[in-house]
Formats: C-alpha cells, structure tokens, sequence
C-alpha cells in the first residue's frame, strides 16, 4: 500500500461527493431568490409556494453541502501536511473569505430566511436569501481563487523553501480563477435547472396520469383539480409545475451557452498554462490542428497510458486550433513535443530529497492518466451538451401548456437530473487530475531556481503510514456513502411530497396550527 495513493483516492472521493451539493446549492438559492422576488412583487401564490418547495429542497442540500464540505479543510492538515506548509501562506487570505462568507453570513442569513416567515417585514426577509445566496457565489469565487492559484501560481515567491503571497492583487486577479468563476457558476445552474426541470415534470405526469390535467382535440392542457386532495392539486399546484418546468429549461439552455463560451476562454488559458494537460485530453501524440472525435488505447499495447497505445479513429481538422487559438491553421504541441521540454524544464527524476520518501530519485512522468484526461474532457462536454438539448426539447413538447402522457419520456426527464451533475464532476476530475504530476503546477511565465511549483509526491504528511490513511478513507467513504443514502432519502421524500412536504396546511393540517411548528416543519 502506497499512502500518496490513498490520500489522493480519499480526498478526490470526499472531494467529489462535496461537489455534488455544491452546484446545486449555488443555482437554487439564487433560483429561489427570484421566485421569492416574483411573489413579493406580484402577489401570486404559485411563486409563494415555488418559494417554499424549492426552498426546503434547497436547505437540505445546503446542510449536507456545509457538513461535508468542512473535512476538506481537516485533510489538509490531516493527510496533506507538507502541502499546507507549502501553500499556507498563500491560501490563508482567500479560505479565511470563503468561511466568512460561507460558514458566518450565509448560514446566519438562511437562519433568518427561515424563521423569519411572518416575522420580519417583507422586503427585510426577501433580502435575507438573495445576500445569503450572493454569498455562496462569492464564496466559491474564493475557492476558486486557491484552485486557480495551484492551476497556476502568481503574485508569489518563494521564502525558505514556502509560497509566501507578495502580491495579493495578482492572487485574487489571477487570470485562471476569472475563466474558472464563470464556467463554475454556469455550471450550477446547469444544475439547478435540470433539477427544476426533472423534478416538475415528474409533477406534472402524475397529475396527467390521475387525470387531474386532460388535453383537447388541439393538443392544449385542460387544467383540473382533485377534490380528493384539495390545494395540493389544485390550479394554483399545476401553474407551480408548469412555471417551474419552464425556468428550469430556460435557465438550463442560458447555464450551457455559459459554460460554452467560458469553457472555450478556459481551454486558451490552458493551452499556455499547462499544455500537457490539453495534449492528454486530445491524446494528441504529434503537434497539429484536429479535434479527436475518438481515440482508443491499442489493447495490444496495454492500454492508452503512453503514446505508442493510441489509435486516432475520427478527428475535426482544425477545430483543436480554433479552440486553442481561434484560427484553424496554428498547430497544437503534442505529448511527445511537449515530454523534452518538461523533462528539460524541470528534471527527469524526483530531487534526492527525504521528502520525497521512496520516491526520492525515481523518474517523473509528467503525462496525466490519459483515459481520464481524454474521457473526462468529452464526458464533460457531452453531458453538458444533452442537458442543453433535453431543455429544449422540454420547451417545444410543453409548449401547449402539459408534459407528454409517456413515462418513459417522464423517467428520462427525471434520469436526466443526473446528467449535469456528472457533466461538473467530470470536468472537475479532468481538471484536477490532469495538473498531475503536479499539485502546484509551475507557471510557464515564472524563470529560474526559485520556479513556483510542487511535486503530488512532496504533499502528503510524512507521519501518516498507508494504514491510518487506509482507515481513514473506509471510515469516511462509509459516512460519506450513509450521507448520500440520507440525502437521497429526504429529497425523494420531499419531493414525491410536493408543495404539501414545504406547506403542510394544504395536505389538510389545521388552519391554527401553532406557528413555531409551522415554521420547523419548514425547515427541518
């Protein structure tokens, strides 16, 4: 057993797991601001109503987000102890902002938004959840920033063998983390509008499927009620669904156009910044101009893990230029253009250095994991690209006012909730392990001894054997996996609810219901 190995396996999988509420938290709160606004404004009790569904959804994910989100700081200090000395000096202005904004103004204000229902004027308690949503956005344009700065370090030098920040502008200006804030937050709500999207339409069906909505002879939705179940499908319940359905394809065809354009900026910066990584996820061997539709490792050769394995089957001549330099002639470095100048750069063997533990003086290659660069960048953009596609065609089948009587249509409308989600987790795998073998990648701008950069194999903590690391990551990966059942439990709960689970008098409780317990039902 390896202790690097397993501390990369344990915080890349507490990392991802973290992530999967993070998006959706920074779309939704934003999304539920709006509708928030929207009744506050018109008075119409279907955006009340939106308010507080789509609020409750959002609260339970915000509490996972913020429960899980905290053991990535412990790792750092925990499993990744040289690192943290390394860039502590450097990462401690931007992470101390992100817990401002994060652990203190966020969590106050969306205490506030919830117990503050008929107890605080009106425009104060819309204020609540649009400052405390503002602030997760620029919470994670923090977090961004310390990524950003490992992506590539400026506005520092090196002291006594640390990072010590010189420049706080360039740091919190850093080129990378003003490309990486917009494709992150259109991202989000990518996210939070696929979430919209599946969640109503799974609303909607059921009420085709009981009847409660019927169609004409022209196609158009007669809009009904149950008497059985009295306002919880209701007129006032379809305009929910229907509204909601609707924003969320809008919102989710916008985030793509977002996360296209930024995506395209990003891909420039990182053809100067880490060229490596871009020739890994192209599997572009040679230097030149086309796009890799497919390429597949030669079984014969073992796999595509070095250069002699890849097979090129399909590629777009040129689009990799105009990607990387808007035009479709510049050609591309390749990996094995690109191997020399890195080995000349900075060495061919790990310094002799007890830091280094066993890998002290062994070889370095500097090629990412080639399946995961090359299949994480097109898993990326392809699920991005369906979530754009489903949301349209969402628009077009409920133009007439209902969602189509299939449920298969209706399964895949809720399956694809998950098709965001993996679009960000891929991209973010793609990101983080294509800087490999670097966690500080070095900055190709920086010259000489003192180059800005760090080796993976320096990172982790000297003092933690492969057996502590080996019980950490079961112990956490078991929570982790127990937190996932429970947040899944809760939002099916909720969700299968409808705006009864957020408004428990229209599922027929008492109108005098005692109204500090109507609050908690809220939240909790």
């Amino acid at each position: 057993m390896d202790a690097l190995e397993i501390a990369r396996w344990q915080f890349g999988i507490t990392t991802v797991y973290h992530f999967l509420m993070v998006p959706l938290t920074i779309g939704l709160g934003l999304t539920v601001a709006v509708m928030q606004t929207a009744w506050h404004r018109t008075g119409k009790e279907e955006y009340l109503r939106m308010t507080n569904f789509w609020g409750k959804l959002f609260l339970i994910n915000f509490i996972m987000g913020v429960a899980t989100g905290i053991v990535q700081e412990f790792q750092f200090g925990m499993a990744w102890s040289e690192y943290s000395r390394f860039v502590g000096d450097v990462f401690g202005a931007p992470l101390a902002m992100e817990a401002l904004l994060a652990f203190f103004l966020e969590s106050v204000l969306l205490g506030l938004w919830i117990f503050g229902w008929d107890r605080l004027p009106k425009r104060l308690h819309l204020a609540t959840i649009w400052i405390a949503s503002l602030a997760s956005i620029f919470s994670a344009y923090f977090i961004l920033v310390a990524n950003s700065w490992m992506q590539h370090p400026v506005g520092t030098e090196i002291v006594d063998g640390r990072a010590t920040m010189v420049d706080a502008w360039a740091v919190f200006t850093n080129n990378t983390a003003l490309v990486t804030f917009p494709h992150t937050v259109f991202g989000a709500f990518a996210v939070a509008g696929g979430f919209l999207l599946g969640i109503s339409w799974y609303h909607l069906h059921k009420r085709r499927q009981s009847g409660i909505d019927t169609v004409d002879a022209s196609g158009k939705v007669v809009v009904g009620e149950s008497a059985t179940l009295g306002k919880n499908r209701d007129k006032v319940d379809y305009q929910v669904w229907i509204k909601s359905l609707r924003i969320g394809a809008v919102v989710a065809m916008v985030a793509f156009m977002g996360v296209a354009l930024s995506g395209h900026a990003q891909a420039q910066l990182m053809i100067q910044q880490q060229p490596m990584k871009m020739a890994a996820a192209e599997a572009a061997c040679h230097d030149g101009t086309g796009f890799s539709l497919l390429s597949v490792g030669d079984l014969r050769g073992g796999g595509a893990t070095t250069c002699d394995d890849v097979v090129g089957v399909f590629e777009i001549p040129g689009l990799l230029s105009f990607l990387a330099h808007d035009n479709f002639t510049t050609e591309v470095k390749g990996v094995n253009t690109l191997l020399p100048e890195y080995q000349e750069k900075y060495g061919t063997h790990l310094p002799d250095n007890p830091i280094y533990g066993d890998r002290a003086g062994s070889e370095i290659n500097y090629l990412p994991v080639m399946e995961v660069t090359y299949w994480g960048f097109r898993l990326m953009i392809t699920l991005g690209g369906l979530s754009a596609v489903a949301a349209a065609v969402a628009l077009w089948l409920t133009r007439k006012g209902t969602v189509p009587h299939s449920k298969w249509i209706s399964r895949l409308a809720v399956l694809g909730i998950l098709a965001p989600f993996g679009g960000n987790a891929a991209g973010w795998i793609f990101t983080e392990m294509g800087r490999q073998p670097f966690v500080v990648a070095p900055n190709p701008s920086f010259q000489g001894i003192d180059q800005v950069f760090m080796y993976t194999a320096a990172a982790v903590s000297p003092g933690v054997s492969a057996g502590e690391m080996l019980f950490s990551l079961i112990s956490l990966t078991s929570i982790y996996a127990f937190l996932l059942v429970v947040e899944v439990v809760l939002l099916t709960r909720y969700v299968r609810g409808g705006i009864g689970s957020a408004m428990p008098d229209l599922d027929g409780h008492p109108d005098d219901q005692d109204e500090d317990t109507d609050v908690l039902s809220f939240a909790y």
